[in-house]
């Protein structure tokens, strides 16, 4: 059934300032937080021990562990983590992938105090050189290490001379009263994560993530969206608890209000979207969570199978994307399916914020018409938004900033401006600019825009999301290119739709994205050019994150040779 979902009203108080300056705020105050994030787990495991708190795929079936099981395994662990001598300057490492165990491992960790350091596995795995891995556990000095699978994680641990713990060893513990002790010494100041940065410009950052940056942050969630109080939420997830999406806002959504976490062992790539499929076929969630490239490969199977449709949309309260903009034609086709199964009230709704802020700043609380708006402020975390080159730089100040860089002060200092504010380096836009409650726009990275030779700024975000509207089925996603030149131009990467074509249909399909655009005005405004890309985004050449978030600059960088290609040929349309 259904709730009747509750909104906190849309509602933004608004300050203008003599220099164009704007500071954005909600006028809701913000309930206490929790002193820490295992408060959570102890107050489910009393008020409802025998519900499911996390389910992984086992064979067929599902390995599943109540709140109490749970709360008993994390005081295990916590009582094995003291005994090995770990606190809060000699955090525990985490290698692997989503899991039960790691889960345990992490939480076990922040009952007593330790922090916890989830590192992409794809440093791990996908790396040549390790130099990403190295690069971690130098800051880190990591205390202990846990891998999941030691013989597949083997090398990367012989590269930073670790190993790994055994989690079937620790839960043989016996908690004793130094557990207890170490427990009610955990202040909300206190470090609880540090998750890093994608590192899309140099080595990863060390963000410190308080219990305080946490806690407040659920809070302001639920302030926005008090519907999460009313229906234990059930959530199907792949979003990698490395990054503050899925570690961060889903994870501890679902512990906070006592719902179910199925850890889906699929992700957003061909080959492993399928396990996504099968594990929405076996469970119905009441919240749905992707980024748009998870979106864009899991509709063909919702269109397809009207099984995994009936299955997909039966109990869900709220689809939900962020980390990219939802290109328009996947928000269409979304909200043709829901209206199949009988949803045409489905609540889509966004988000808006980065490691760095817990990490919700924005949220939709309010029903949505498009894709773009990425909400209000939620209580207590301020907006300033700052005039720059024709744009509106957004900073953030709240309870759910972080301190600073985790060993690296002179970044923390860059990273902050005079009053306090974090430096996100996005740049937004009011939806309605006579009306601020209508929300803020998404408007683009400060630094990936670029001038024309002409001295015309490029506004990227923009202009990528109407390239692949154009290139509707055909660009799954594109980067713009044509910094200092005369025209625009932009590699794209293909989606499903393209394959089997042939390349001359191919090319006219292009070119015929290209010439729709072209009505849209002058030369900063559209690419006459571009270069379709035979060889996928690479994740060790941080071309894109594990979210699926295409990091612009990378890719120009690595590819460089092919963007001097674009714009040196004749013809309009490539294939590299």
């Amino acid at each position: 059934m259904h709730s009747k979902l509750r909104f906190a009203a849309p509602e933004v108080s608004l300050e203008k300032r003599a220099d164009g300056t704007m500071l954005l705020r909600s006028p809701r105050r913000l309930g206490t937080p929790a002193r820490c994030v295992t408060e959570w787990l102890v107050k489910w495991s009393d008020a409802a021990p025998g519900r499911t708190f996390l389910a992984e795929r086992k064979g067929a079936g599902w390995r599943t562990l109540s709140y109490r099981e749970t709360y008993g395994a994390v005081r295990r662990i916590g009582q094995a983590l003291l005994e090995r001598k770990l606190g809060p300057d000699r955090p525990l490492a985490i290698l692997s992938d989503n899991g039960i165990d790691h889960a345990l491992l992490a939480l076990g960790a922040m009952h007593v105090g330790v922090p916890v350091a989830p590192i992409s596995p794809a440093y791990s795995l996908l790396s040549k050189d390790f130099g990403k891995l190295k690069h971690i556990f130098a800051l880190v000095q990591p205390g202990a290490v846990y891998a999941a699978d030691k013989d597949k994680f083997g090398p990367a641990l012989a590269a930073v001379g670790a190993t790994s713990l055994s989690a079937a060893e620790l839960l043989e513990v016996n908690p004793g009263s130094i557990l207890e002790r170490e427990y009610a010494k955990v202040r909300p100041e206190g470090v609880a994560k540090i998750l890093f940065t994608s590192g899309s410009t140099g080595l990863p950052k060390g963000v410190v993530n308080t219990h305080r940056m946490l806690c407040a942050n659920q809070e302001q969630l639920a302030a926005a969206w008090p519907f999460v109080e009313d229906r234990p939420p059930v959530v199907v997830d792949w979003l990698p608890w490395n990054h503050t999406f899925g570690g961060n806002h889903n994870f501890h959504l679902v512990l906070r209000n006592g719902g179910t976490l199925y850890i889906d062992d699929g992700k957003p790539v061909p080959g492993l979207v399928e396990a996504t499929v099968a594990n929405l076929k076996a469970v119905s969630p009441t919240m749905y969570f992707n980024v748009p490239r998870g979106y864009d490969l899991l509709l063909p199977f919702l269109e397809s199978d009207a099984g995994l449709r009936a299955s997909f949309f039966r109990e869900l309260d709220v689809l939900f994307y962020a980390a990219a903009a939802l290109p328009q034609n996947l928000w269409d086709r979304i909200r043709k399916l829901a209206a199949q199964e009988g949803r045409p009230d489905l609540a889509m709704l966004s988000a808006w914020g980065s490691t760095e802020t817990s990490p919700l700043a924005t949220s939709v609380h309010f029903r949505m018409e498009r894709p773009g708006v990425i909400g209000l402020p939620v209580p207590e975390c301020e907006l300033k938004l700052v005039p720059s080159a024709g744009k509106l730089e957004v900073r953030v100040r709240g309870p759910n900033v972080m301190p600073g860089y985790f060993r690296q002060p002179e970044l923390t200092q860059a990273a902050f401006d005079e009053e306090g504010f974090y430096r996100i380096g996005d740049a937004v836009k009011l939806a309605d600019p006579g009306d601020a409650s209508k929300g803020i726009v998404f408007d683009g990275r400060v630094a990936e825009d670029f001038k024309l030779s002409t001295g015309t700024w490029v506004h990227v975000g923009a202009l990528r999301t109407k390239l692949i509207a154009a290139g509707d089925p055909l660009i799954q996603d594109a980067v713009i290119t044509g910094h200092d030149r005369n025209e625009i131009g932009a590699l794209v990467f293909l989606g499903a739709a393209a394959k089997g074509l042939a390349e001359a249909e191919l090319k006219s399909r292009l070119g015929s994205a290209l010439d729709r655009l072209s009505a849209d005005g002058g030369s900063s405004m559209h690419p006459t050019r571009l270069m379709a890309m035979s060889e996928p985004p690479s994740i060790d050449a941080n071309e894109i994150t594990d979210k699926g978030y295409l990091n612009q600059r990378a890719v120009l960088e690595r590819r460089s040779a092919l963007v001097e290609k674009l714009h040196a040929a004749p013809e309009r349309v490539l294939i590299a």
